[in-house]
């Protein structure tokens, strides 16, 4: 439901829906100005789309250029973009646009790291739903331009029946069951597990995805063995850099990894702005 436009729209009102007290001061008329936002240190690049958008829903005549896409690596120093506007507009965007840039990047920056460790190409690396409020969507962006993929996008796209659906349901079979029941043959269901008891429970029921939540090696080798390649096989919970290539090494088929988006640091951006 969030457009991309609507975010920027409510990120704008936070930051100058009422106005800018300081620059309409110091502005006593309108004036052209020029903006160059510079990378302080080497990222990957993400939300450079965004950042454009920011201005151009300020100053729709503005000119924005970009040598740079989602998805490439940035070297210190080197200028992202430029923008050539309104100044009372670029002033207003800057905050704005910066920090949608560098949380973004910073997630892509994070992102690319955990690929380049992942030494085993056939085993996919997701997110998951721990995404900032409101900027899941531009935060999912930034994942797949880091070169992972997405997990589901929210509770309307994906079935994942969780503990506490198995707990309501009374168990996994009454879950599967109930799920089955009420959607359609081509929904795939999924089923978390933390021990092998329930996953040979969910097999039987007839899940298609197996979660592995929070099993140690031994464990989630044991249960990619009984599964057999009768489910796709998710390892999730305690995944880090040092302990990627361990859970892969079990023989899971994806690895859901939450670090992607919530312990993603923003990557350090300056903005000048000049009059023309």
């Amino acid at each position: 439901m969030n457009t991309i436009e609507n975010i920027i729209r409510l990120a704008l009102f936070e930051d100058s829906g009422l106005g800018d007290i300081t620059t309409e001061c110091i502005l006593s008329q309108n004036f052209s100005g020029k903006g160059v936002a510079v990378a302080k240190e080497s990222f990957v690049l993400a939300g450079i789309g965004v950042a454009k958008k920011v201005f151009k829903l300020l100053d729709s005549d503005c000119v924005f250029f970009s040598s740079f896409s989602d998805g490439d690596p940035i070297k210190e120093g080197k200028i992202i973009f430029k923008v050539q506007g309104d100044l009372l507009s670029l002033l207003k965007g800057e905050r704005v646009a910066l920090n949608f840039l560098q949380r973004l990047s910073g997630i892509a920056t994070l992102t690319r790291s955990y690929v380049k460790e992942l030494s085993f190409p056939n085993v996919r690396l997701t997110d998951t739903r721990k995404t900032t409020p409101g900027l899941r969507s531009l935060e999912k962006e930034a994942v797949r331009a880091g070169g992972a993929h997405n997990h589901r996008m929210s509770l309307y796209d994906g079935i994942l029946i969780k503990d506490n659906h198995i707990a309501i349901a009374g168990s996994i079979k009454n879950a599967v069951r109930a799920v089955k029941n009420r959607t359609s043959h081509l929904m795939k269901i999924e089923v978390e597990v933390s021990n092998l008891d329930e996953v040979k429970e969910a097999i039987d029921a007839g899940a298609h995805v197996i979660m592995l939540d929070n099993m140690d090696y031994d464990q989630m080798t044991e249960a990619v063995k009984h599964i057999n390649g009768r489910a796709v096989v998710e390892a999730s919970g305690n995944v880090s850099l040092e302990t990627l290539n361990k859970i892969a090494a079990t023989g899971v088929d994806v690895i859901s990894c939450g670090a992607l988006t919530h312990q993603a640091r923003s990557v350090d951006i300056s903005m000048r702005i000049n009059t023309t």
